[in-house]
C-alpha cells in the first residue's frame, strides 16, 4: 500500500515532469555559451603564435606561448592607458553613485508637485541615444575647454549614466517603511542622517550594481574618448587596443593578448559583483 502510494502519479511529491525546465536550461546554456565563448577565445589566442592561429583560428595553444602577454605587460604605455582607464571609471562611478542616490531619495521619500513628472523626464534618458548627442557634446565641451581632459569623459558619462542609476535606486529607497523613518526621527536623526545610517545600508545590493554598470560602461566606453582626448598620454585602455591593433597589424596573437589584459579588470568588477547585480535588479523589478 505504501508502495502504491509512493509511486501514484497523485502522490504529492511526485512533480509532474514538463518540458519547460529543461527548455529554459538549455536556452540559458545557450545564451551563456554564446557569450562566453568569445571571452575565452580572446584570451586563449592570446597564447597562441600568430601562424598557428593562422594555420588553425579554432585550435588550442601548442604549445602555450607567454611572451605574447609578457610584450603587453612590459609596455610603459600600456599601463599609462590602465591609469587613464582606472581614474576615469572610478570617477564616473563616484559621480553616479553619489548623484543618483541624491536624486532617487527625493523622488522616492519626498512628496511634491511634478514628482512623477520628473521621474518620468529621468525615464526618457533611457530612451536617448548616446551617439546621437556626440556632435554638440563635442562642441560643448570645446567652448568649455576641457577637451583633453578626463573631465570631458566623466562628465558626460555621468550624465547618460544617471537616468538607469535613478531607475534602479528609487524602488529599493520607496520600498523602505515609513514606520523605520519615524523611528529615526524619534532618535533625533534627520533626512541625511536617515540616509546615511537606514537607507543606504539597506540599498547595498543596488548601489553596488549602480555602480559596477557604470565602472563596465566607463572602462568599455570608446567613442567619447576617441573624440575628446586626442592627447596619447589621456587614451583609456580601448584606444590602446585600436592603436596597437594599427601599429602591429599582423601581430594578431599579439593583439588578442592586449584586448585580453584590456577588458580583464572590468570582467573580474563583474564577476565579483554578480550577486550583488542579481539581487539590485531583482528588486528594481519588483519596486
Amino acid at each position: 500500500m505504501t508502495e502504491n502510494a509512493l509511486t501514484s502519479p497523485s502522490s504529492p511529491h511526485r512533480r509532474p515532469f514538463s518540458w519547460g525546465s529543461p527548455l529554459t536550461y538549455g536556452l540559458a546554456l545557450a545564451i551563456a555559451a554564446v557569450s562566453i565563448a568569445p571571452v575565452v577565445y580572446v584570451i586563449v589566442g592570446g597564447f597562441r603564435t600568430t601562424p598557428n592561429i593562422i594555420a588553425d583560428p579554432a585550435g588550442l595553444p601548442d604549445p602555450w606561448v607567454w611572451d605574447n602577454y609578457a610584450r603587453v605587460l612590459t609596455r610603459s604605455d600600456f599601463w599609462q592607458q590602465a591609469f587613464n582607464s582606472a581614474v576615469i571609471a572610478l570617477g564616473t562611478t563616484l559621480a553616479v553613485v553619489l548623484l543618483g542616490v541624491c536624486a532617487a531619495f527625493v523622488l522616492a521619500r519626498y512628496s511634491f508637485r511634478g514628482r512623477e513628472a520628473l521621474y518620468t523626464f529621468f525615464t526618457l534618458g533611457l530612451l536617448f541615444p548616446a551617439g546621437a548627442a556626440i556632435l554638440p557634446l563635442y562642441l560643448m565641451l570645446r567652448d568649455l575647454n576641457l577637451i583633453n581632459s578626463y573631465y570631458a569623459v566623466i562628465l558626460p558619462q555621468v550624465a547618460f549614466s544617471l537616468p538607469l542609476t535613478i531607475v534602479i535606486l528609487r524602488p529599493f529607497l520607496a520600498a523602505v517603511p515609513r514606520e523605520l523613518e519615524d523611528a529615526a526621527a524619534i532618535d533625533g536623526a534627520g533626512r541625511l542622517g536617515f540616509l546615511w545610517r537606514v537607507m543606504l545600508p539597506l540599498s547595498r545590493p543596488a548601489l553596488v550594481t549602480v555602480g559596477v554598470l557604470a565602472f563596465v560602461a566607463s572602462w568599455n566606453a570608446f567613442l567619447l574618448p576617441l573624440l575628446v582626448l586626442g592627447d596619447a598620454d589621456l587614451h583609456t585602455l580601448p584606444l590602446g587596443v585600436q592603436n596597437f591593433s594599427s601599429q602591429y597589424t599582423s601581430d594578431t596573437a599579439g593583439i588578442l593578448a592586449f584586448t585580453s589584459l584590456a577588458m580583464l579588470p572590468a570582467l573580474l568588477f563583474f564577476t565579483f559583483a554578480e550577486k550583488q547585480i542579481v539581487g539590485g535588479l531583482q528588486g528594481a523589478v519588483k519596486g
